[in-house]
């Protein structure tokens, strides 16, 4: 009796393990039998992605952009059959690019999954979702929620007098909803800042004007040494700022020399404006936009993305000199224009910023970012001189344009025998994301390749005794004007995909 109580006691254990390997074995099958990992075993349950390890492999959040194979979800599949999309897919899909080039500041938020595409123009500072839509108004326009802090906050005129600041996020000089005149200052600003406080609505600014003030400055100099620190800005509707016979000089990288948003205007006059800083065009605008008058005077800028004028505005100079030494002479984003008159600029593309992959001497696009009004852009030059020294003399992409020229004597780079290219570039929808341009030429000569790719077209108006001499074969949708007018130069024209070859 006590053997076989023995007996079936271990019987009884044998019985037991086996049972439990047998429910192990089934689990097991369950979660993966055919389905990959990650599901539930049932093709008709509710089907995940395989779950993403937690290790050094994991992209980080800024890597987002990059797209990972999805399952469709078809009644001809299992859970575990992936489709990666197609390269246009891929391209309207995209909710964050890759981080943006260009910049000497280091830090990148990588919690931020909604950052807005990179332009020239800008460093690799993080961009939040709140900049993809300020309330109220023009974009950039509402600053409730800004603090401000200066060292002199200015409600009276005063003459001969020393304004600085060395904290950061400081005003040297505020002047908020008074109408004043600065006569014979020195402002010196030090301290740096960061993000859309001193982009869009002058945080740090050695001079800023807002909340509908009126500001005259006249025999003054203007310095600044930090990052976003801009040299004389004028914020929101109802803002005038009116200097002359000033100069402004800055260093820091997103410093520019003079600058609007929100709505606000500019008039300048015979200054010395001079940047070294990337990111920080001698004649900038931001969010919101608004009017800038220049005349006469010399204005320069030195650093990577730092065009002598960036427009998000309308901005017109007359009668003034301008340079940039490594990047575009002009760049006009959006619903924006640029007019120059008597104007003698040089640009030099040697560095591209940001996400450009074209050099060009002028640059007429729309990023996309939230920053710049949409619709269609204006870029006009009467007498005076452009010289490129790097690159084609006009890139268009992503936005429809007009081009107007009128006796300009233009120096070509020795790099590029294209006078305008119209084509896709790293901005917008794949597929529709071309240039539209109007390029209207009144006494007006140029030489130089025009061309378009399938996305873009390009129409040609010659009147007067204008005309326009090939240094390669050229490609436009349309020609108005007098073909005689056209010296082909042993090339071929393209219009409307007529061969044109003399």
């Amino acid at each position: 009796m006590k053997k076989f109580s023995n007996i079936l006691l271990v019987t009884l254990c044998l019985c037991l393990l086996a049972g439990a390997n047998f429910a192990g074995a089934s689990a097991y099958q369950g979660k993966h039998s055919g389905h990959g990992p990650g599901h539930s075993g049932s093709s008709h349950g509710e089907h995940t992605l395989p779950a993403q390890s937690h290790g050094s492999d994991r992209p980080s959040r800024n890597e987002s952009w990059q797209f990972q194979p999805q399952w469709q979800g078809s009644a001809d599949q299992t859970p575990n059959q992936y489709f990666a999309p197609s390269a246009q897919e891929q391209q309207e899909q995209m909710t964050q690019p890759p981080a943006k080039p260009g910049s000497s500041d280091s830090s990148t938020n990588t919690e931020n999954s909604n950052s807005r595409p990179s332009k020239p123009g800008e460093n690799n500072d993080s961009y939040k979702s709140e900049r993809n839509g300020k309330p109220g108004g023009k974009p950039g326009s509402d600053s409730s929620s800004t603090e401000y802090s200066a060292a002199n906050t200015v409600t009276e005129d005063s003459s001969n007098a020393s304004y600085s600041s060395s904290a950061d996020s400081e005003n040297a000089v505020l002047v908020s909803g008074k109408t004043v005149t600065i006569t014979d200052a020195t402002v010196n600003k030090t301290g740096s800042s960061s993000g859309d406080s001193a982009d869009f609505y002058g945080i740090n600014a050695a001079v800023l004007a807002k909340d509908g003030s009126t500001l005259t400055i006249s025999g003054t100099t203007v310095t600044t040494d930090g990052s976003h620190a801009n040299g004389v800005f004028s914020y929101g509707n109802g803002t005038t700022v009116n200097v002359s016979d000033t100069t402004i000089t800055t260093s820091g990288n997103n410093s520019g020399g003079l600058m609007i948003t929100g709505g606000a205007a500019l008039n300048a006059s015979n200054l010395n404006v001079s940047t070294t800083g990337n990111s920080s065009a001698a004649i900038r605008s931001d969010r919101g936009g608004g009017t800038v008058n220049v005349s006469g005077g010399t204005y320069s800028s030195a650093g990577v993305g730092s065009p002598a004028i960036y427009s998000t505005a309308d901005i017109t100079v007359s009668n003034a000199t301008l340079s940039s030494a490594v990047s575009e002479a002009v760049v006009i984003e959006g619903g924006n224009s640029v007019t120059l008159n008597n104007v003698d600029i040089t640009g030099s593309n040697s560095r591209k910023n940001g996400q450009s992959t074209v050099s060009t001497n002028v640059l007429i696009y729309q990023s996309m970012s939230g920053d710049a009004a949409e619709g269609n852009s204006t870029f006009t030059m009467s007498g005076g001189t452009m010289t490129s020294q790097t690159g084609a003399m006009f890139h268009v992409t992503n936005v429809t344009t007009e081009i107007n020229l009128s006796g300009v004597s233009f120096n070509y780079s020795s790099d590029s025998n294209v006078f305008l290219d119209a084509s896709a570039d790293a901005w917008g929808t794949s597929g529709k994301n071309g240039g539209n341009v109007t390029l209207n030429l009144n006494d007006q000569t140029i030489s130089g390749a025009i061309l378009q790719d399938n996305t873009s077209s390009v129409a040609v108006n010659l009147s007067g005794t204008s005309t326009w001499t090939l240094q390669g074969d050229s490609f436009i949708t349309s020609f108005s004007g007098d073909l005689a007018n056209v010296n082909l130069n042993g090339y071929t024209l393209y219009i409307n995909g007529v061969a044109y070859n003399g």
